[in-house]
């Protein structure tokens, strides 16, 4: 399995410079390193000194790159989605629509980079797999599908569950069902046919990006007040889907107090000013980013015996946090992420009693 590293920050505070740097630092090392781009301009391969395509292409030794493109990877699944299509449908109607519209749908270049960096995580012959986004918010969302996604499909599972509707046109439904597709479905198994082989790989993913020495996120930043918030509301907002934020990179010299109040608890790591020119300087600069990873404040601790969740949210305040429940899963709303936690069996059936901002730390009562 790869370790994936990917850099969050200001928009042109140099993220895309680093995480080339960071692919050369690796493959230096004589790690099998895979640098995957979202951009898909040619200021890239201007970066690179090489021309960068959409198919991976061998820079150097132990060190291959690719610029994604949203139609080519829909092309590439093509053939897979059609088996799907027909694994539950007689009449497969996606011959009818072309990969470049359905690239459209809101969402889509984000699952597909995501289940691009799954299969290339699976393939085993990567060691280091370095990706860098369009923006932050862009990375945010891919990393937190997983998230996202599961708790639509309990939602939606639920429902379909405990609808008297289903229920009552159950005897109408199965004949038809039975008829158009390739499976039986009633009210018992209804929602639960098209979504357990989802519900696995969803849970595989967000057991990757929950995981520090799976998945990794590094904050990018300068002394400049806006550069300094924007990289804590990314701090938080990675933090909401479980990804690891290991550490700072300061594009200047000089560590100040006031950058060390602002990132307390991560290590800060003083970099060469981030420039195409000296990629090379920048690259022997670098931290051991899968060493930090472990060493960073776990986003989520429970205690049973105190009964109390602590969830850490750095870069927001008590007024931009909701909670809510529902049965045994807690909901936390920070910013642009939601964050949904199962409680464990000796937690199930409490109901929370309580909750504080403390410290950049939303502690919940139960």
């Amino acid at each position: 399995m790869a370790f994936i590293l990917t850099f969050l920050g200001k928009g042109g505070i140099g993220c895309t410079t680093t995480a080339i740097a960071s692919a050369k630092k690796y493959a230096s090392l004589g790690k099998k390193v895979l640098l995957v781009i979202q951009d898909s301009t040619p200021s890239v391969s201007l970066l690179m000194g090489s021309e960068i395509t959409s198919t991976i292409t061998e820079i150097s030794s132990n060190f291959d790159a690719i610029q994604l493109q949203s139609s080519q990877l829909l092309e590439n699944s093509w053939e897979e989605l059609k088996k799907l299509e027909a694994q539950y449908l007689r009449s497969p109607i996606l011959n009818n629509i072309f990969a470049q519209e359905l690239a459209l749908l809101p969402g889509m270049d984000d699952a597909l980079t995501l289940n691009y960096l799954r299969e290339q995580d699976q393939t085993g012959k990567y060691d280091v797999i370095v990706y860098d986004g369009k923006t932050s918010l862009n990375t945010l969302r891919m990393f937190g599908i997983p998230e996202t996604l599961s708790w639509y499909v309990r939602r939606v599972k639920n429902l379909l569950e405990n609808s008297d509707i289903v229920k009552a046109l159950s005897p109408f439904v199965q004949p038809v069902t039975s008829a158009v597709l390739n499976v039986s479905w009633n009210a018992d198994n209804f929602a639960q046919q098209p979504t357990n082989e989802a519900n696995q790989m969803l849970e595989q993913g967000k057991n990757a990006v929950n995981n520090p020495s799976r998945v990794a996120s590094f904050l990018i930043t300068n002394s400049t007040p806006d550069s300094i918030e924007t990289a804590r509301y990314w701090w938080g907002s990675a933090q909401q889907i479980g990804l690891t934020v290991g550490g700072v990179l300061l594009n200047q010299r000089e560590i100040t107090p006031e950058i060390e109040q602002a990132f307390n608890l991560l290590t800060i790591n003083s970099i060469p000013n981030i420039e195409s020119s000296n990629i090379d300087e920048l690259s022997s600069a670098l931290p051991d980013f899968q060493k930090q990873a472990l060493k960073a404040p776990s986003p989520l601790s429970i205690d049973t015996n105190k009964r109390e969740i602590k969830i850490f949210l750095p870069g927001f305040d008590k007024k931009q946090v909701k909670l809510s429940q529902s049965g045994p899963e807690i909901t936390i709303s920070a910013g642009d992420q939601r964050r949904n936690i199962f409680l464990p069996t000796p937690l199930k059936g409490q109901s929370v009693k309580g909750a504080k901002f403390q410290d950049a730390y939303l502690i919940v009562s139960l």
